[in-house]
């Protein structure tokens, strides 16, 4: 049908076209319930659902709590090379160190073993080390100091007697332990390493007054002190060793003699290199 220049199709089908979608009337939607406040939904459904947590594929080993560290577990020798290893050998009161040193003073007891065998410690031979060469230091400089003014002449301070200081007692601590840890597996006698570093360290206390004394002039005088404190100290290493060292067969006696002659011979390298003063 042709009216003026327009042409009207009436339901009629032509090629390429579309056909009228008929008008389905009003229609209404309806959305569940949510809440927006909350984030992500506490009961979500389809796809979503596990929005909130990683894929099953992710690595988690940061996300991951660990029990009782907050560092990862290590096993085998690897354990021994990280700080979690050495934790339980700092954790000591304060009154434990204290008791610990005054059983050292006490050398004919030979308790220290028994009371330390459950739980050794190397936070105080670790500060007690510290402590010596601090005080070595210290006190044989300022002995050098006032020998030398007395006498009127120049004095130099003397760097190296940090370093040796450093060297003697830390070496001394940490090498005859492990000797002797050797020597008595070998002779099956094995004892701990651990207790044995702490037997050790807390045998030097007795050298920190002793240096004190030092500063008195009198070489006589110095001579009884280190005399004092090196048998004081091979008394209590021998007398808290013995009783395990037994267990070693007919040898014991040796091993305890050598053991003891080695702490007297430390007492006798300290008077000769830091109780002597020479100007």
């Amino acid at each position: 049908m042709m009216s003026g220049n327009y042409t009207s199709i009436d339901n009629q089908k032509v090629a390429g076209s579309v056909p009228s979608v008929p008008d389905p009337g009003h229609i209404t939607v309806k959305f569940a319930d949510s809440s927006l406040e909350t984030f992500p939904p506490s009961e979500a459904q389809g796809k979503i659902s596990g929005a909130s947590r990683p894929p099953r594929d992710a690595d988690d080993t940061f996300s991951k709590p660990v029990s009782g560290s907050d560092e990862p577990q290590q096993s085998g020798w690897f354990r021994t090379f990280t700080v979690a290893a050495y934790k339980p050998y700092f954790d000591v009161d304060t009154s434990d160190v204290l008791e610990r040193i005054k059983d050292s003073l006490f050398p004919f007891r030979g308790t220290f073993n028994e009371k330390t065998s459950s739980h050794p410690d190397l936070y105080g031979p670790f500060w007690i080390c510290t402590t010596l060469i601090f005080v070595a230091a210290s006190i044989g400089t300022f002995v050098t100091y006032v020998a030398h003014k007395l006498k009127n002449k120049e004095w130099d301070y003397d760097i190296n007697l940090v370093t040796w200081s450093a060297g003697l007692f830390y070496g001394y601590v940490t090498i005859v332990p492990l000797a002797l840890y050797v020597i008595l597996k070998y002779f099956s006698a094995p004892s701990g390493l651990v207790q044995l570093f702490c037997l050790y360290g807390y045998s030097l206390f007795v050298f920190i007054p002793a240096l004190c004394l030092s500063v008195v002039p009198l070489e006589i005088f110095r001579w009884v002190v280190a005399g004092v404190a090196g048998f004081m100290s091979a008394t209590f290493v021998a007398l808290n060793l013995r009783a395990h060292i037994k267990s070693a067969g007919e040898r014991w006696f040796f091993i305890v003699a050598g053991i003891f002659l080695l702490q007297l011979a430390l007492s006798v390298v300290l008077k000769l290199y830091l109780f002597t003063v020479t100007v």
